[in-house]
């Protein structure tokens, strides 16, 4: 049965089960005429290479690779980041698994409160609308499922460390766009990989990028806001 969403601004349509359906129920929409993405994401070839996983989370990995890589034809990309708004803007924090992206994003809530709320805890959509960077909640969040059906707009993105002391400052260059480029979807596709790249280099234009080596005490949180937001545009 087709069932149909909105996502990042798109209409998507998708057949979906168990931990997919779920997280993506937030984001349903009644019956469409016309769809921009469309999600037939093949799960079972995806367990024939990694029979240890489960049908529900190969279902749940192929429908979010199926999606990102269909969003560049909308402008739009993912940066596997935890992604905070405060006060209207949208920051990210990007770093390998297991560097503690979700426990500096918590602190974020802990530190200021109803100020603060998780957009998306892992993969969150980016899109350049209008001549900004809007970023949105989607259904593919990681295993933490913290993410909301709604969008604000990018105030920064940070590179993530961990470290003694809390420390942050702007980077740009080679430093900033491979730590970017390392936390994304790279298409073999070569047109698709030129949009992604023309996409990387805009953000780069009008985004503050930065590097974070933070501890895990709550003036982690106040160090990043207090600089990233003095930044935004």
């Amino acid at each position: 049965m087709k069932k149909y969403y909105k996502i990042a601004g798109l209409t998507v349509e998708m057949d979906s089960f168990g931990k997919t359906a779920e997280q993506a129920e937030a984001y349903a929409a009644p019956p469409q005429d016309e769809t921009d993405i469309v999600i037939s994401s093949d799960w079972q070839a995806m367990k024939e290479k990694a029979p240890h996983l489960s049908d529900e989370d190969c279902q749940y990995l192929a429908s979010g690779g199926s999606f990102y890589l269909q969003l560049i034809n909308f402008d739009g990309f993912l940066i596997h980041s935890s992604a905070v708004v405060m006060d209207g803007k949208a920051y990210l924090f990007t770093a390998p698994c297991g560097t503690g992206k979700s426990t500096h994003t918590s602190l974020w809530l802990k530190e200021f409160g109803d100020r603060a709320f998780i957009l998306n805890d892992d993969k969150p959509a980016l899109r350049l609308t209008d001549g900004r960077f809007l970023v949105y909640g989607t259904p593919w969040s990681g295993k933490t499922a913290q993410n909301v059906n709604t969008c604000a707009p990018l105030g920064g993105v940070c590179l993530l460390n961990r470290g003694e002391k809390n420390e942050i400052r702007r980077i740009s260059g080679t430093k900033a766009v491979f730590g970017i480029l390392s936390q994304t979807v790279r298409p073999k596709n070569k047109e698709y990989m030129e949009k992604l790249l023309s996409l990387l280099g805009k953000l780069m234009d009008d985004v503050p990028i930065w590097e974070l080596y933070c501890n895990m005490e709550p003036e982690a949180a106040r160090v990043s806001y207090n600089a990233m937001s003095q930044a935004v545009k």
